[in-house]
């Protein structure tokens, strides 16, 4: 059974960072293409950061320069590094395979940042 597991997030203010860390257990990340993904208020659930089987990443435009994607193949974790977060970061974020797999969605981990 696979299940993945997202801590880290938290309130932050403007400018400030954070390292969200999904924890995987049932699969294999290197082996598997995989996403950071968020939901904020009203929206709808969207792709922010992906890394592919071989470790090449690719973020989504509004946050390209300012989050950075990376994986621990001996921790089979994934990590998703938040810098100069700004209000509209604000969203609960979830990791999941990518194309994201319906029943592999977690609680997520929310992150707010205040101006």
């Amino acid at each position: 059974q696979v299940q993945l597991v997202e801590s880290g997030g938290g309130l932050v203010q403007a400018g400030g960072s954070l390292r969200l860390s999904c924890v995987a257990s049932g699969i294999i990340l290197r082996f598997t293409p995989m996403g950071w993904y968020r939901q904020a208020p009203g929206k709808q659930r969207e792709l922010v950061a992906s890394i592919t089987m071989r470790g090449i990443t690719n973020h989504a435009d509004s946050v390209k320069g300012r989050f950075t994607v990376s994986r621990d193949n001996a921790k089979n974790t994934m990590y998703l590094q938040m810098n100069s977060l700004k209000p509209e970061d604000t969203a609960v974020y979830y990791c999941n395979t990518n194309p994201p797999a319906s029943t592999y969605w977690g609680q997520g981990t929310q992150v707010t940042v205040s101006s």
